[in-house]
């Protein structure tokens, strides 16, 4: 291939350390990935062989390129998008990943995170953001599942599976700072998202959920995870998203309300956890539909599967219900080991998020 030169990048950390940061250009040929840095230019080659987990994302104003190279990561960003589309068929050819946002944003971020390991500030940060419209944020917030809807004996807590689907609580996630393509399906982020596909029967191009037809919304906040002793021992969290307009949520729930959109939801999810555990993408067979009666007018569907992880001696249940209405979809997740004997204290947490949605101070369509 024909190197390209590209100039105006921002390293961290370091390559060495104390090194320079800034002004970093990147030189990528044939056989390496090079920097230079610095006057003179000093200059650090790595064989592309010797960078692995290769991650390219686009965001509203420039790009990131993230690798890891002798088991650090780094990350290079730049505010110039004309060697866009260069980056995106070096990493591709090189079997990284090309993310725009997909419509399950706090997917997306735990999948990183599970594929490309954690580091400190790095991906989450061009995800989230505090700033946005108070109006819309009051809103999102007031819909989430808080401790004091919960009854006597429930505690937040930091350890607990339902952290491969949900992202970190409290982060406001900004949606509009990136925008969307599709992953390579032999990348793990495509090999879960045909997880769901294959499942519901939908192409990558037309699935609103993980796939290219997705419709990000303009923010999105998670709980924090809630424990209890109850039912054999359950963890229960959940995630608000605020759209623009009510059209964009009908638009979603039309492929929600497909007959099995439930037990592929519920197996999407398994898959998303199980990777997280084995760093693999498992085969699975679809959950079960859930029907949770309610007693608002609005949507709701779920699907429930059986799982079984490390620490925990018993097969437990993933229960997953998604919850909309107006500008709003809720994502509830629940880690039980007594189902169905919940299925009535799940239902009524479910109606509690959707009298939220439909009761929500919302800006009109």
């Amino acid at each position: 291939m024909t190197a390209l030169r590209s100039p105006g990048w921002t390293v961290r950390p370091s390559f060495v350390p104390h090194g320079a940061t800034n002004d970093v250009t990147l030189v990528a040929d044939d056989r390496a990935l090079t920097q230079l840095t610095g006057v003179p230019d000093v200059a650090w080659q790595t064989p592309w062989e010797e960078l692995t987990q290769m991650h390219l994302v686009r965001l509203r104003r420039g790009m990131a390129l993230f690798a890891t190279v002798a088991g650090v990561r780094y990350c290079w960003r730049t505010n110039n998008l004309s060697d866009y589309e260069a980056w995106r068929e070096i990493v591709t050819a090189r079997g990284g990943v090309v993310a725009r946002r997909p419509r399950r944003v706090g997917a997306l971020v735990v999948v990183i995170v599970v594929l490309l390991a954690s580091f400190a500030g790095g991906i989450a940060a061009f995800f989230t953001s505090s700033s946005g419209p108070s109006g819309e944020l009051t809103a999102a917030r007031a819909v989430n599942l808080r401790l004091d809807d919960l009854p006597l004996g429930w505690s937040v807590t930091a350890q607990s599976y339902l952290s491969a689907i949900f992202t970190a609580p409290g982060k406001v996630v900004h949606s509009s700072s990136v925008t969307v393509t599709t992953a390579a399906p032999s990348s793990q982020w495509g090999q879960i998202s045909s997880v769901f596909q294959s499942c519901l029967g939908v192409s990558g191009a037309s699935d609103r959920m993980f796939g290219a037809a997705g419709q990000a919304p303009d923010y999105q906040l998670t709980s924090s995870i809630f424990r209890s002793d109850s039912f054999g021992g359950i963890d229960l969290a959940s995630a608000t998203q605020y759209y623009r307009t009510t059209t964009m949520v009908r638009r979603d729930v039309a492929e929600m309300s497909q007959p099995r959109f439930g037990p592929c939801m519920a197996a999407v999810n398994k898959a998303l956890i199980l990777t997280a555990v084995n760093r693999k993408v498992p085969k699975v067979a679809p959950g079960t539909a859930w029907h949770p009666i309610t007693f608002v007018h609005g949507f709701a569907r779920g699907g429930v599967v059986q799982l079984s992880v490390p620490g925990i001696s018993t097969p437990v249940h993933l229960v997953v219900v998604e919850v909309a209405s107006g500008h709003f979809e809720v994502e509830l997740g629940a880690l039980v080991v007594q189902w169905p004997q919940s299925e009535k204290f799940i239902a009524s947490t479910v109606n509690t998020l959707l009298g939220r949605e439909t009761s929500a101070t919302a800006t009109p369509a």
